[in-house]
């Protein structure tokens, strides 16, 4: 692909790179016979949905918003998870969503009478207290955590009209950690799992890293489908999306202080906030690592936030003022979180296929930061 003659900062999705994704999952779908949703939260490009919908079986959504847009842009089944809903919301919800899970049973209480006479599957999402995540931000199943009704709290309950449990317990997992989950539901919760009709396993899975073990996968679906005549669906967000986009930014200032400083049109705290939040440094193409190449440099943003870093990289030449810095595994995560912090412009979006070249689809401007605020 050549980045030349981009305008910065844009984000660019390969289609090529998507494609390949999402024949790995319908493969999976194909060995396994679960059904794959897109999370939304996680990748949200509609321009794209048309490709997605070829390869998956609908969308799962964390709001009315995002279960709008799959629905609308999408199709296929529109699958919705909330720690709470609101009243005022909830009537368009069960309107649009072939499926609800719910957080507590008080929720389940308040909203079951609307739910009556529509063609809606209920479910609820269970905590098995059990998780590989190292990080407590990114892990459902912490002591203390809102996400997931507890075993002990389940079984106290009227499960009648409940057809379907939820459980989330990856977070860019292999499924060995899938693996791992199932005995503590079946532990926790086997009493109810011959009288539900699906399951949910939530997202978190990496089935599209180079790495992952798909025949395991594969192993886990077909055990739980066969042992209790039920149907399994995965929400992959990163997967489908996992090095499939890219953000290209310019070097604009090179500065001194103690090393060599680059200010790039793009920011951390703006465009790709996880770098920030998880964190996480992400590759460039032609960048090494601090010091192991002849020339080193700090990455960051135009704000004012002075933690606004992207990293440190070295360069096997002296960067110049005006030279392009691409950034690999932007697709994820970054257009759906980025924000306009400082008055600082929202990146273009924009595709590329080997067919087709580079294609802008959106520019954003200043009507854009403005129609947020009042």
């Amino acid at each position: 692909m050549n980045f030349g003659n981009i305008k910065t900062p844009a984000y660019i999705i390969d289609e090529d790179a998507l494609r390949k994704n999402l024949e790995k999952l319908r493969l999976v779908k194909e060995k396994s016979g679960a059904k794959i949703l897109l999370a939304q939260k996680a990748f949200s490009m509609f321009y794209c949905y048309k490709l997605i919908k070829q390869y998956l079986d609908g969308t799962t959504a964390s709001s009315l918003h995002e279960a709008k847009l799959g629905y609308e842009e999408m199709g296929g089944e529109t699958h919705i998870f909330s720690p709470a809903y609101t009243a005022a919301e909830f009537d368009e919800i069960s309107s649009i969503c072939g499926h609800i899970v719910f957080n507590s049973f008080a929720q389940w209480e308040k909203f079951k009478p609307v739910l009556n006479g529509k063609d809606v599957s209920a479910g609820v999402r269970i905590n098995p207290e059990y998780s590989e995540i190292e990080k407590d931000i990114y892990n459902p199943c912490v002591l203390g955590s809102r996400l997931g009704v507890m075993a002990d709290e389940f079984f106290r309950h009227d499960w009648e009209g409940i057809e379907g449990l939820h459980f989330h317990t990856l977070c860019e997992q292999n499924s060995d950690a899938l693996a791992h989950t199932i005995p503590h539901i079946e532990e926790k919760f086997g009493n109810y799992l011959p009288k539900i009709k699906w399951l949910n396993m939530g997202g978190g899975h990496h089935i599209t890293r180079d790495d992952y073990d798909i025949d395991t996968l594969v192993e886990v679906v077909k055990y739980m489908q066969n042992k209790y005549d039920l149907q399994v669906y995965l929400e992959p967000g990163e997967a489908v999306a996992l090095n499939a986009g890219y953000l290209v930014s310019e070097v604009v200032d090179i500065v001194k202080n103690g090393m060599s400083i680059c200010i790039l049109d793009t920011s951390a705290a703006c465009h790709m906030p996880d770098v920030i939040e998880m964190p996480y440094r992400p590759n460039i193409i032609g960048a090494g690592l601090n010091g192991e190449k002849q020339y080193t440099y700090r990455l960051g943003g135009p704000t004012c936030l002075a933690g606004d870093i992207i990293g440190d990289y070295s360069f096997d030449h002296e960067l110049a003022i005006g030279e392009k810095i691409v950034f690999c595994d932007m697709a994820i995560y970054s257009m759906v979180k980025n924000n306009t912090f400082n008055g600082i412009n929202l990146p273009a979006i924009g595709t590329y296929s080997k067919a087709n070249g580079v294609k802008i689809i959106k520019e954003f401007g200043y009507e854009d930061f403005k129609n947020r605020l009042s």
